[in-house]
């Protein structure tokens, strides 16, 4: 018997799926730009005076907190669908929905106290 039911365009997911693969596009980018100015060049300066030194840019900023946000959201999304393939029971469901959101909401924080202190 199939258990199976289709709940339509708007509960299908498609929107998800099309963001979670935008999101990998730019943090492939963004990972190509960070490991070139941090691993490949060889007068990047990984002290901690030249990462102050890139942070004081709204620029550099700017590229950090793409990273961290789409990161996180890119990393959240990912686990939360692989959950919702369990089938669990509902209140078990929202109880790490909204674990995996304040985990999420905390990290955020934290990379954005971080980045913006600079």
């Amino acid at each position: 018997m199939n258990t199976y039911k289709f709940f339509g365009s708007r509960n299908s997911g498609a929107k998800n799926w099309y963001l979670q693969r935008i999101s990998g596009i730019i943090l492939v980018i963004v990972l190509i730009g960070h490991y070139v100015l941090m691993h490949a060049t060889p007068d990047s300066g990984h002290t901690y005076k030249a990462v102050m030194e890139r942070l004081h840019s709204p620029f550099w900023k700017g590229i950090d907190l793409t990273f961290v946000t789409l990161g996180l959201w890119h990393g959240l999304n990912g686990t939360w669908n692989v959950i919702r393939d369990y089938h669990l029971k509902p209140w078990v469901a929202n109880t790490i929905y909204v674990l995996m959101i304040l985990l999420g909401l905390t990290f955020w924080f934290i990379g954005l106290n971080t980045i913006l202190s600079f």
